[in-house]
């Protein structure tokens, strides 16, 4: 069950990606859960679902971690119980994990055609009108990924995509760009890293060491 990709960030990041082609029962070999998610897994209907869910404690191990290290707070935002930093995604068959001595974020996202539909709730799609179509989506699956990234890194309610995150416009070949996040009057900046895997985009963010 090899991690598809992993991505050495610096000294105390890393991200790791596993693509799941795994049956559930081979996912399960060697893998106990805690109550907690051992409830979460029951109350899943779909087996791909189950099989991500599992996919994504083998990743835990990987960071030498297990499922017992990992705590939910209220806002549903995953906590390693020793004070380092996780963030978790998963799209389909792919999901990703990435820890860190810093606040994280990571979302994983497939490009679909709908992401057009569904922009204006995130980001002034007007910015992106000469765009071709193929273009278009890959460009709107990025900014949603910076933003679902940056709110998972936050972990707090009431940060709105379209108001409070805004990403700075980019090139597909820079594979990164920057954002800022205002949240209860306070803005920070962020540095972001985006790549496509098999028609899937990748986005994560990391808490800078010192502003910029």
């Amino acid at each position: 069950m090899p991690v598809y990709k992993t991505i050495t960030i610096d000294e105390t990041s890393k991200l790791q990606i596993w693509k799941v082609d795994e049956t559930l029962e081979e996912l399960s070999q060697d893998i106990e859960l805690s109550a907690y998610c051992q409830q979460r897994f029951d109350a899943m209907k779909s087996e791909m679902h189950q099989r991500a869910f599992m996919s994504i404690r083998h990743l835990l191990n990987n960071f030498g971690y297990s499922d017992f290290d990992l705590e939910y707070d209220d806002n549903g935002k995953p906590h390693l119980n020793d004070g380092r930093h996780i963030s978790i995604s998963h799209s389909y068959h792919f999901t990703a994990v990435i820890v860190s001595d810093r606040k994280v974020g990571v979302d994983i996202e497939k490009q679909r055609e709908k992401i057009k539909r569904i922009a204006p709730k995130f980001t002034p799609i007007e910015e992106y009108r000469s765009l071709g179509q193929q273009d278009l989506i890959k460009k709107l699956t990025i900014v949603w990924g910076a933003k679902e990234a940056l709110y998972k890194l936050f972990g707090k309610q009431g940060l709105l995509f379209l108001h409070d995150i805004y990403v700075v416009d980019f090139d597909f070949k820079a594979s990164t760009t920057d954002a800022e996040v205002t949240y209860q009057g306070v803005k920070k900046k962020y540095y972001l890293k985006f790549f496509e895997i098999e028609g899937f985009i990748c986005v994560y963010a990391i808490e800078p060491k010192k502003e910029f």
